[in-house]
């Protein structure tokens, strides 16, 4: 994590990370004004706070209350040595709470991060460099030699070449990216978290058998990520980029739609058109890119070719974005290595989705051919014996699809978890699938996962297969448990004659998508200086409906985006318009203004928790309309999951709209103990609110160039640094 400090007046410093400011200051005897704590004191306070928080994931995980537990912590200095302290940590806990969860609280304090951290001894690096903001790497890796090469299966340049490479790449970007965690809780199974220090938001996740492997991993998603433009889904790119000569990539075009709507000519195809308006119903206003909302310039459409005969296909971006997610996207040392894990995602979730929606039970590995890889052998054990049963499944469906399952179960909570992993090769997909279970978890998060069910409706809801998609936390049905499996092992091989070949194993791959009668359309990205490739298979690799592109597309951001970034400069016209569209537009009450414009505000702000039903209800108080905005208030109320400030200043205003609805009561005869209840500065707000001297309590004024939206602006600063080097690339 990047931490950047500040010299204030005095001795008062500001540290700002990620959306967060932290002051310093140094008490009044050491010559500061003792306005806020010392940085030691932020150090102490880091230590108690982090075993707090353990003990608080144990208690939450056992439904144990933590009202009646109070921890301390106490710092013992060594009178020879003030640097040699205790850090003497004591709980008090009530006496209902069983020996064993006793134990296991002091257990769960002992896993403190912190703790972990100083007892280890963290390596301190201090250095001068000529620009901060230009001091490219923050992954402090060893360049490779002779003597540091480390080859993989499915990799087509060692692993320190890859890492390199790949940090050269965003070097050069001038992205500066951090490793902003690592997990290694079970042998041979590492992952990371990684993220652009400038804009934390774009980050990837990583995996793999080794700490090399799970860096490589978190990288080229990184990159994959940014060549696809992923990172910016759904994200308003700010009038700048909107009004330049291309938005997404230099090769783009723009088709008008027709007269009365209609779909033009030249985007998509035949076969795709029978997939994504077989009734004719699909507009061209469905179309228009939410990131840049120039639907005066039309469609904005992306190049794909299609395999089967190389023509040029035009997809509207507003369709991949709506429906494919993430999903067909990666990169890699060469094109080929890159399609082979793009084409094995495509059939692990594809295949998964089949699986879990079919209630399909599989077949187990057999022990014998699991004992032929005793790395992940003795990752399982190891799980096993921290109780959590594992369950190794072969998921190709009878040697159909290069797939396989690791499931496991947490008898603590009766929860299951399915992770799928594919490769050509058995022993690939088979670790894939182990690492994707513990991906960024600990012991404690496999708590969360949900218990398995009977119920069919639930298991194909197709918002269930979302959220598998999105982190596997998704419901499985109990016949996946079933001993009597519906195909039977087999133990495959998709890697053809020449193995450990991507250019074969790629050629293998796109051929069983031929087999099956399926239409492939790629698109390859090499102007960042990697090889990346975005590949659709449509009708088969969406992972939400097509009925989305019509019934719930981002591009709905569009009617309201501008409306409500101005929403303190609207006339009380502008505003009983925008009221009456979000109520006639249907859409869901406690859906967040983030996402329904595409616009990133800080979630510590009024904005950044703010919901379709409380800008609706601070409208209505706007407009004076009461009786409208009591309603609501009542709802807010009663499912308020705000700030415990907000929902006291609801209640408030509830008290007050009562009042000023009933001609029997006056204001001035409840005032001074509303006063006493709420105090009078949230007091004076709620009157104001009411009166409509104050309008949107606590919404600071925005507009469409995103002034002190920094969050967001980090954002679009990012996708300035690809947009140039597009550009760059275009004009050369």
């Amino acid at each position: 994590m990047e931490i950047n400090v500040n010299f204030l007046d005095n001795l008062r410093l500001e540290a700002k990370f990620d959306d967060f400011t932290v002051i310093t200051d140094q008490p009044i005897r050491y010559k500061g004004d003792g306005s806020a704590p010392s940085p030691f004191d932020y150090f102490l306070a880091s230590s108690a706070l982090c075993a707090a928080y353990f003990v608080r994931v144990y208690c939450l995980s056992r439904d144990i209350p933590t009202h009646n537990i109070r921890l301390s912590q106490n710092n013992i200095v060594d009178p020879e040595n003030r640097y040699n302290q205790i850090f003497k940590i004591q709980v008090e806990l009530p006496e209902d709470i069983s020996e064993k969860d006793r134990q296991g609280i002091l257990r769960s304090i002992d896993r403190c991060t912190v703790k972990k951290v100083v007892q280890t001894g963290p390596e301190f690096q201090i250095e001068t460099v000529e620009n901060l903001a230009e001091d490219a790497q923050a992954l402090l890796m060893v360049q490779p030699d002779a003597e540091h090469r480390t080859f993989i299966e499915g990799k087509d340049l060692p692993l320190e070449q890859t890492i390199a490479n790949m940090t050269k790449i965003l070097a050069d970007l001038g992205m500066k990216i951090e490793i902003a965690s690592w997990r290694n809780i079970v042998p041979h199974v590492w992952s990371l978290h990684i993220r652009d220090a400038a804009s934390p938001m774009c980050f990837t996740n990583g995996k793999g058998a080794t700490k090399e492997a799970a860096l490589c991993s978190a990288l080229g998603e990184f990159i994959e990520r940014l060549n696809c433009n992923f990172f910016y889904n759904d994200q308003f790119f700010g009038e700048e980029i909107a009004n330049s000569e291309f938005v997404h990539y230099p090769n783009e075009k723009w088709f008008v739609p027709g007269p009365d709507d209609e779909l033009p000519d030249g985007i998509l195809d035949d076969y795709t058109l029978a997939i994504y308006n077989p009734d004719g119903e699909l507009a061209g206003s469905n179309l228009i890119d939410t990131n840049s909302g120039r639907a005066d310039r039309g469609i904005c459409s992306l190049p794909f070719v299609r395999k089967s005969d190389g023509e040029v296909v035009y997809f509207p971006s507003n369709l991949i974005e709506n429906l494919f997610l993430s999903n067909g996207m990666s990169a890699g040392n060469t094109l080929a290595e890159a399609q082979v894990q793009c084409l094995s995602e495509i059939f692990e979730r594809a295949v998964k989705k089949e699986i879990i929606e079919q209630e399909i039970a599989l077949p187990d590995v057999p022990r014998e051919v699991l004992e032929q890889y005793p790395d992940i052998c003795e990752a399982i054990v190891e799980l096993e014996k921290q109780g959590f049963p594992i369950l190794v499944k072969d998921a190709s469906l009878g040697g159909q699809f290069p797939v396989m399952c690791v499931t496991l179960m947490n008898p603590r909570t009766g929860g299951v978890f399915a992770s799928f992993g594919a490769h050509p090769s058995f022993h690939v997909a088979l670790e894939r699938s182990l690492t994707e279970l513990m991906q960024g978890r600990s012991f404690e998060g496999l708590n969360d996962v949900p218990p398995p069910t009977f119920n069919s409706l639930a298991v194909t809801e197709p918002q269930n297969f979302v959220e598998h998609f999105i982190d596997s936390t998704g419901v499985v049905s109990w016949r996946f448990f079933s001993a009597k499996p519906d195909y039977d092992f087999v133990e495959w091989d998709f890697s053809g004659e020449h193995k450990d070949t991507n250019a074969t194993e790629a050629t293998h791959l796109f051929d069983i998508l031929e087999e099956m009668g399926e239409e492939v359309y790629m698109a390859v990205y090499e102007d960042l200086g990697a090889a990346a490739c975005r590949i659709l298979v449509p009708g088969y690799s969406e992972v939400y409906p097509v009925e989305d592109l019509i019934w719930d597309n981002t591009n709905k951001a569009l009617g309201f985006r501008e409306d409500i970034l101005n929403l303190h400069s609207l006339g009380d016209d502008a505003l009983e318009d925008l009221a009456e569209r979000l109520e006639e537009s249907q859409l869901d009450n406690y859906e967040t203004i983030i996402n329904l414009i595409g616009v990133e505000f800080d979630e510590n702000t009024v904005w950044g928790q703010l919901t379709i039903l409380e800008l609706k209800l601070l409208i209505y108080l706007a407009l004076q309309r009461h009786e409208e905005a009591l309603e609501l208030v009542e709802t807010f109320l009663q499912y308020n999951d705000n700030t415990v400030e907000r929902g006291l200043f609801y209640q408030a205003v509830n008290a007050v709209l009562e009042i000023a609805l009933d001609d029997e009561l006056e204001l001035e005869d409840y005032l001074a103990n509303l006063q006493r209840m709420f105090g009078e500065e949230v007091m004076a707000a709620v009157v104001g609110s009411v009166n409509g001297s104050v309008r949107f309590h606590g919404l600071t004024p925005t507009n469409m160039q995103l002034e002190g939206l920094d969050k967001h602006l980090r954002l679009i600063d990012s996708y300035k640094k690809l947009h140039a080097a597009r550009a760059a690339k275009m004009g050369g």
